[in-house]
């Protein structure tokens, strides 16, 4: 029996990511896109991006927001609460962050969407659990983008838990994802499986963002590109969003996606926006 070195072992897994990513984008053997059959029915996706205060989903998915918005799809940014906080510790009120959320939402063409819970005091109990649930039951939606459970804000890992949780009671039934806020500075830890392009949509991205003048958007803006530009760098846009699909969703629904594994490309093609790619078809 041959021996096997360790550079056909490696060269082994590449062939096998590589057939792994073909079957998730819809990429045929000769490298050509195959859009799922479910694309040409021209079939609007309902996606709902949740973050812990608004302006998160914001800074973190922005681009892609846009993206889905211009393609026709309906977008909903559920923030876990409305951003107040007590005028005396230099905060807005909740009329300030919620008009600046509605200004960012017109922008990039979603729909605001409020969970009720209070900045900086999340609870998960049985109750909070079930009602974001029943929210997610109401708007029925194919695809949820949700923030990375590794994170130094608490209301960011609660949203994560809540969206995660919803995500099982339903059956699994939507595409979850995650995405990065501030690396450094929030999230931590974060290796994504999917980018998308956002090279022409980050100047509404960024107008969305300096729609909350009250919080500080010089500073936290330059931080947010900063990750966009790199994310670019490792996928090969100019800039790009990362994001994380969670193991067993029952299909991926990104717009120009490019399938890899952390820093292993699995399909060098773009895919374009599709409708949901079901298990089991390639």
């Amino acid at each position: 029996m041959d021996s096997i070195t360790r550079r056909d072992l490696l060269s082994r897994a590449g062939r096998i990511g590589a057939a792994l990513g073909i079957g998730l984008a819809g990429v045929n053997t000769t490298g050509k896109t195959q859009p799922d059959s479910q694309v040409s029915t021209g079939r609007k996706l309902k996606v709902i991006v949740a973050g812990g205060h608004p302006g998160d989903p914001e800074y973190g998915c922005g681009g892609t927001i846009a993206r889905y918005a211009d393609l026709g799809h309906e977008v909903v940014l559920l923030y876990l609460n409305n951003g107040e906080w007590p005028p005396a510790q230099g905060g807005a009120s909740a009329q300030v962050r919620m008009g600046e959320a509605g200004k960012a939402c017109e922008i990039l063409k979603a729909r605001p969407l409020y969970a009720g819970q209070s900045n900086g005091h999340a609870v998960l109990d049985a109750s909070h659990f079930d009602e974001f649930r029943k929210i997610l039951e109401a708007e029925h939606p194919d695809v949820v983008i949700t923030q990375w459970p590794i994170d130094h804000h608490r209301d960011h890992r609660a949203t994560c838990a809540l969206a995660f949780d919803a995500w099982l009671r339903m059956g699994k039934k939507f595409a979850l994802y995650y995405y990065e806020v501030s690396n450094g500075e929030d999230t931590l830890q974060f290796s994504p499986t999917h980018y998308v392009d956002i090279t022409e949509t980050e100047p509404r991205k960024r107008s969305a963002c300096y729609a909350h003048a009250s919080q500080t958007p010089d500073r936290f803006y330059d931080l947010q590109d900063q990750v966009a530009r790199f994310r670019g760098v490792e996928s090969g846009y100019k800039r790009a969003e990362a994001y994380v699909l969670q193991v067993q969703s029952p299909y991926q629904a990104l717009p120009a996606a490019l399938i890899c594994l952390g820093a292993q490309s699995f399909a060098s093609s773009r895919v374009s926006i599709s409708a949901p790619m079901r298990k089991g078809r390639v």
